[in-house]
């Protein structure tokens, strides 16, 4: 029999890698009920026009307030209950699902780019560079986040879009310190050595050859940050600096409810928990996504 290793395909390594990538994150159970979650999530905010029983914005001038369809005096047409102007709560929770989810998205893939981006340069080339753009964002840092949010969307003007650009902003410098630590960690290895004396480029050498080599620090990154997006991006509309009624955004529904906490518990109870349940969500799968990809918290 030869004793000459057998050499797998490329298609083989991605499926053993993709299975060991399974293995780890599975052992956490609290991330697979995570992402269970976020694909039902996911799943409500795609099909969110065909699931949702009613229009969102439609208002029902004879069933304002009406509870729960299991509370005393509820309806079965409106199983959540009604808010104040009579709109149906539970198609307003499934139509915020859709901003919640593209809040998501924009906020983390800006902050993502230009935090990469700024890293790569900080980490790469160092000295001077180094010095001004790692004070910069220290200075970002100094600040609370939510605080230096609304700051800037007073600055740039209330709204959903403003909003998203100031949390980006935010979230920057997070991406950009992780980036220029793991850069600073890769550029010691042989492999760049390597691939200088090859005679590869700065850009090449930044974005091909170490980048890659970055990534699963910044996956985990992007998905805590998913979550605080969606959370701040519901703290700034819940203090009317980020989506504008009528807009079925999850902040924004319970600034409009907030009068009526003590008489009408319905329309702030579901709201809240819509928001409570997805970030403990994301940040569960966080969690999970950082045991499967970093090496020094897989155990055997």
């Amino acid at each position: 029999m030869s004793d000459t290793p057998v050499k797998l395909s490329d298609a083989a390594i991605r499926r053993r890698m993709l299975a060991e990538f399974w293995f780890y994150f599975s052992r956490n159970r609290g991330a697979v009920v995570g992402l269970a979650v976020f694909v039902l999530l996911v799943l409500t905010a795609v099909f969110a026009d065909v699931l949702a029983p009613h229009n969102p914005t439609m208002q029902y001038r004879d069933a304002i307030l009406v509870p729960p369809s299991w509370a005393e005096g509820g309806r079965p047409d409106f199983l959540l209950g009604t808010d104040p102007v009579g709109r149906d709560i539970l198609s307003r929770l499934i139509k915020g699902s859709q901003y919640s989810l593209f809040i998501g998205i924009v906020v983390v893939s800006i902050a993502l780019a230009g935090g990469v981006i700024i890293g790569l340069l900080a980490g790469f080339f160092g000295g001077w560079v180094d010095v001004l753009i790692m004070r910069v964002m220290d200075i970002i840092l100094a600040f609370p986040s939510l605080l230096l949010a609304l700051v800037l969307v007073a600055i740039l003007g209330p709204g959903l879009t403003n909003a998203m650009i100031a949390i980006a902003i935010v979230y920057q410098p997070h991406f950009a310190r992780l980036t220029r630590a793991a850069v600073m960690g890769e550029l010691k290895r042989d492999y760049v050595s390597a691939a200088r004396v090859a005679g590869a480029g700065n850009l090449r050498l930044m974005f091909k050859t170490i980048l890659p080599n970055c990534l699963a620090p910044l996956i985990v990154q992007a998905t805590l940050s998913f979550s605080s997006a969606v959370l701040d991006s519901a703290a700034l509309g819940f203090l009317g600096m980020g989506a504008q009624p009528p807009a079925a955004e999850w902040g924004t529904m319970l600034a409009e409810a907030r009068e009526f906490i003590q008489r009408a518990w319905w329309v702030v109870t579901f709201p809240g928990l819509a928001i409570l349940i997805s970030v403990l969500a994301i940040n569960l799968m966080g969690d999970g996504l950082r045991d499967a990809l970093d090496p020094k918290l897989k155990r055997s």
